[in-house]
């Protein structure tokens, strides 16, 4: 039986840190874990409803909490942050209203920054996003892989590896089908490599996407 493992778990303290920064003590820590989802998906549902989306990518690569005391600092990474900087300042107020109102926090401040990625499409979430995108509206999912990788290509990566499963163009009996550009060296701990697994559903049913990218 083949042993699979998260590929950015398997790196922590090497090549990859932690998206949550905080301490707990035990018998508290499943509320600091119920309020960090609460807050991402806040956030996620903020912009998905508020943004005019025209590719259908939110552009939300990673949300990094940390938390102190008396404050909770967000950083947003985006791929696309001009859809939340139409009315900056504005907006920004709006959504920290929303994400306080969904903690129903009094003691600490709450403090939401937004970053920009420099290389969207080199980023395997706003990647997984633009191929459900694509596999929503019906296109082949070789042709939607091979623009994905296409786009990737122009980030200068590595190596890139995408897979999906399920009922693929709608056919009776679920597969497996994935593509490889390039390098992606799983087996090696000192690899840069970002991994990201996304669902999506469509009118056959649900779809899994995974994608590992590999830098270097």
């Amino acid at each position: 039986m083949g042993q699979k493992i998260n590929p950015l778990g398997f790196r922590l303290g090497t090549t990859q840190g932690h998206h949550s920064i905080w301490f707990a003590q035990p018998k508290n820590y499943s509320e600091g874990l119920q309020e960090d989802q609460k807050i991402r998906n806040s956030i996620k549902n903020y912009i998905q409803k508020n943004m005019r989306i025209s590719s259908g990518v939110e552009g939300i690569a990673c949300i990094e909490i940390r938390k102190r005391i008396d404050l909770i600092q967000v950083i947003i990474y985006m791929g696309f942050p001009k859809l939340l900087l139409e009315g900056k300042t504005r907006r920004i107020e709006e959504l920290q209203m929303n994400v306080q109102k969904e903690l129903n926090c009094v003691n600490r401040k709450l403090n939401i920054a937004i970053t920009r990625i420099t290389n969207p499409y080199g980023d395997p979430n706003i990647l997984a996003e633009f191929i459900a995108g694509q596999l929503k509206n019906r296109v082949s999912f070789r042709k939607a892989i091979k623009k994905a990788i296409e786009l990737t290509e122009q980030a200068d990566t590595k190596g890139i590896q995408v897979q999906i499963a399920g009922r693929i163009d709608g056919k009776e009996i679920a597969r497996v089908e994935w593509i490889r550009e390039g390098r992606v060296p799983l087996q090696t701990i000192r690899a840069k490599i970002d991994y990201c697994s996304y669902g999506v559903r469509t009118v056959y049913g649900v779809l899994g996407i995974k994608i590992w990218i590999f830098w270097e």
